[in-house]
C-alpha cells in the first residue's frame, strides 16, 4: 500500500511538473519605432501591431558627430492613443569623440520633460550607443551619472553589443543599468549578412552568463542595400536614400530563420531572456522592411507561406495584369510570368519588367529585384487583348 501511495505522489509530480513546463508564459514581443519623421503611415501601424507587441521603444533623440542634436518628430497624439508602455530611446552615434555628461543629460532631460509635458508617460529610457571597448569605462561612468539624474522609477536600459562580451568592463557596465538590449543584427561586416542564426545562438548564451539583471534581445525585420564607398569599402543605405551612383546590392534579414530562431528561444529561453525586440516597426509605404503581417506571423510563430499568383482585371478587353501574394510572407517578385493570348493590340510592361510579345503568347521577365508584401499586390503591365487565358497562364519563382 505504501509502494503505490508513493507511485501515486510521483506520478502527480510529474504531471505538475509537465503542466508547469507547457504553462510557462510566452517570451515578451516589443517594437522599435525608428522613423525620424512620423507621418500618417504610423496610426494604421500602431493600431495594427498593438495586438501582438507588448511594448513600443520609440527613437526620441540624437546625437551625431558633426552635425549635432536631432529631434524625432513624433506624432504625441498617436501615442497617448495607443497606449503601450513607452521608452524613450537616444541614440548617441557610437563615433563621437566623446560624450559630454552635462550636455548629453541636459539634452536627455529636455526631451523627456518634453515629451511628459505633452501627456506622455514614459515607461524607461534607452541609450543607444555603440561605444568601442576601450571607451566602456568612460561609457560606464556616464551612465553611473545618469542613473543618478534620473528618477529612481524610471528604468534605465541600454543597446548592447556582442563584442562587449571580450571586455571585463563588462560585469560593472551592466551593474550600472536595469536591462540590457542584445543586438544581434549587423553588428559586424554588412557585406556578410545582417543576420547569423548561429553566431546569435552564441552571443545570446554568452550574455545569458554575464549578467544578472534581465536582458532583451533585439532582432531585425529589415534590410539594407551596400553602395560602392571610397576605399572599396561599403557605404549602407537604409531608411534613408543616398544619393550615390553604382549598384546597390540589397540585403533582407531572413523571416525564416528568424521564425526558427523564435521557436527555439520559447521552447528553450536562456536564463534572465526576457523578450524580442523587432526592429522596426514597418510601414506601408517602409521599402526595406518586412511587411506588418509577415512580422506578426514570424513573432507569433506561425507558418510562413508565400502564395504568388496572377491577377487579370479587364475593361472593354483593356487588362490589367498584376501579381498579388496572398500568403504570410513577403515574396520576391517572380523572375517570368507567361500568359496565354489571343487577339492581342498592344501590350507593355510596367516598370521592373521587360515584356516579348508572340501572338499567342506575352512573357514578361524581371529587369531588377523587389518585393511584394503579404497580402498585397504590384502592377506588372497590360495589355489589349480579345482574350486572356488565366488558366494557361504560369508563374515561374
Amino acid at each position: 500500500m505504501v509502494f503505490f501511495t508513493r507511485l501515486i505522489v510521483l506520478l502527480a509530480a510529474l504531471l505538475l511538473n509537465g503542466c508547469e513546463q507547457s504553462d510557462a508564459p510566452p517570451l515578451d514581443q516589443q517594437l522599435y519605432v525608428w522613423q525620424r519623421q512620423w507621418t500618417p503611415a504610423h496610426d494604421a501601424a500602431l493600431r495594427d501591431s498593438h495586438t501582438d507587441f507588448s511594448t513600443l521603444r520609440v527613437l526620441a533623440l540624437q546625437a551625431f558627430p558633426q552635425s549635432g542634436w536631432s529631434r524625432a518628430r513624433i506624432d504625441p497624439a498617436l501615442l497617448k492613443r495607443d497606449g503601450r508602455p513607452l521608452i524613450a530611446v537616444v541614440r548617441l552615434d557610437g563615433q563621437l569623440n566623446g560624450l559630454d555628461r552635462d550636455e548629453v543629460t541636459a539634452q536627455i532631460q529636455q526631451v523627456l520633460s518634453d515629451w511628459q509635458g505633452q501627456g506622455l508617460i514614459l515607461s524607461g529610457v534607452e541609450i543607444d550607443h555603440d561605444a568601442g571597448n576601450a571607451r566602456l569605462p568612460a561609457y560606464r561612468e556616464f551612465l553611473t551619472h545618469l542613473r543618478g539624474v534620473l528618477p529612481a522609477s524610471l528604468p534605465l536600459s541600454i543597446t548592447a553589443l556582442p563584442a562587449w562580451l571580450d571586455s571585463s568592463e563588462l560585469p560593472a557596465l551592466l551593474a550600472t543599468v536595469d536591462s540590457s538590449v542584445l543586438q544581434v543584427h549587423a553588428v559586424s561586416d554588412p557585406r556578410r549578412g545582417l543576420f547569423d542564426p548561429a553566431q546569435a545562438w552564441q552571443w545570446v548564451r554568452a550574455w545569458s552568463r554575464n549578467t544578472s539583471k534581465p536582458f532583451y534581445l533585439a532582432l531585425p525585420a529589415y534590410g539594407v542595400a551596400l553602395l560602392p564607398g571610397a576605399g572599396g569599402a561599403p557605404v549602407v543605405e537604409s531608411e534613408v536614400p543616398i544619393e550615390r551612383g553604382g549598384e546597390r546590392r540589397e540585403l533582407l534579414a531572413d523571416p525564416q530563420q528568424l521564425s526558427k530562431l523564435g521557436a527555439e528561444l520559447r521552447a528553450d529561453p536562456p536564463a534572465r531572456l526576457a523578450g524580442l525586440i523587432w526592429f522596426r516597426l514597418p510601414l506601408a509605404n517602409d521599402r526595406r522592411a518586412w511587411s506588418l503581417t509577415t512580422l506578426i506571423a514570424v513573432a507569433r510563430g506561425d507558418t510562413l507561406d508565400s502564395r504568388v499568383g496572377l491577377k487579370l482585371s479587364a475593361q472593354d478587353g483593356l487588362y490589367d495584369i498584376s501579381l498579388s501574394n496572398q500568403g504570410n510572407l513577403d515574396s520576391a517578385w517572380p523572375e517570368r510570368l507567361t500568359l496565354a493570348v489571343q487577339g492581342c493590340e498592344g501590350a507593355d510592361a510596367l516598370a521592373g519588367y521587360a515584356l516579348q510579345q508572340r501572338p499567342d503568347l506575352l512573357t514578361f521577365t524581371r529587369l531588377r529585384d523587389g518585393r511584394i508584401p503579404a497580402g498585397g499586390q504590384r502592377a506588372i503591365g497590360w495589355a489589349r487583348c480579345a482574350h486572356i487565358d488565366q488558366g494557361g497562364s504560369n508563374v515561374y519563382p
